[in-house]
C-alpha cells in the first residue's frame, strides 16, 4: 500500500470513530433527558404558593378533552384544599375554534365551584412558552411571582425550566389521572415530543405550537 493510501484509510478511520464518538454522545444525552423527563414528571412539589397555573389542552367546543380535564380536576381539587388563592387557566384556540382553551377551562372550574374571581385566564397563547411569557406578565401585575404548575408529568420538566427562565419560582404538581400518562404508547410519544420540543427551546429559544398535544 502506498503512503497516500495509508493516509486516505486513516483519515477514514479518524472519521468513522469521530462518527461513533459523536453517535454515542447523542444516544447518552437522549437517554439523559429521556430520564429527566420521566423523573421531574413523578415528582410532587406541590406547596403554598401565589397561585396554580393549569397548562392548556385540546378542547372541543366548550367541552375539555379528558387530557384538560385531568389537568383541570386536579388544579382544582389543589385550589380546594388551599395552596393558591388564584387558578390560572392557559391556552390559545386552533384555527377554526369558536372558543379558547382558557375559556373552557374557566367554565369547568366555575361549574366545580372556583369563584370567578379567583380565575385568571391567559387566552392567547398557541404554545406552552407563548402561554407561559403571558402568565408571567398576568402574576407579576399581582405582585405574584410563585406558582405551582399543573400538567402531564411528561410536559413538566420543560414547563417548569420555561417558567423559572421567565423569572418566576415555579413548583410542578403533575397529574396522575391523564390518559397520556395511562397508555404506554401515548407516552412514549409525548416523551419523543418533549425531547424535541426540549432540544428546540434549548437551541433557539423557540417552541413548537403544541398546545393541543395528546389533546
Amino acid at each position: 500500500m502506498t503512503r497516500e493510501a495509508e493516509r486516505r484509510v486513516s483519515r477514514r478511520r479518524d472519521v468513522a470513530a469521530l462518527g461513533a464518538v459523536v453517535a454515542i454522545g447523542a444516544i447518552l444525552l437522549v437517554l439523559f433527558a429521556t430520564y429527566r423527563i420521566w423523573e421531574q414528571g413523578a415528582r410532587d412539589e406541590v406547596r403554598p404558593a401565589g397561585a396554580i397555573v393549569v397548562l392548556g389542552a385540546a378542547q372541543y367546543d366548550g367541552r375539555p378533552s379528558p387530557v384538560l380535564a385531568a389537568r383541570l380536576d386536579h388544579a382544582i381539587e389543589l385550589y380546594e384544599e388551599g395552596y393558591a388563592p388564584l387558578l390560572v387557566v392557559t391556552g390559545g384556540k386552533q384555527s377554526g375554534d369558536r372558543l379558547t382553551e382558557a375559556e373552557t377551562a374557566r367554565e369547568y372550574a366555575l361549574a366545580r365551584g372556583v369563584p370567578d374571581d379567583a380565575i385568571l385566564m391567559e387566552g392567547g397563547g398557541r404554545s406552552t412558552q407563548q402561554s407561559l411569557a403571558s402568565v408571567t406578565a398576568l402574576l407579576a401585575a399581582r405582585g405574584v411571582d410563585d406558582a405551582v404548575f399543573v400538567s402531564d408529568p411528561t410536559h413538566m420538566l420543560r414547563v417548569l425550566r420555561i417558567a423559572r427562565d421567565s423569572g418566576l419560582t415555579a413548583w410542578g404538581s403533575p397529574t396522575r389521572t391523564s390518559p397520556i400518562d395511562a397508555d404506554l404508547a401515548r407516552r412514549i410519544d409525548a416523551t419523543t415530543h418533549e425531547l424535541g420540543a426540549l432540544a428546540l427551546y434549548f437551541i433557539a429559544r423557540d417552541a413548537w405550537p403544541d398546545s393541543t398535544v395528546g389533546g
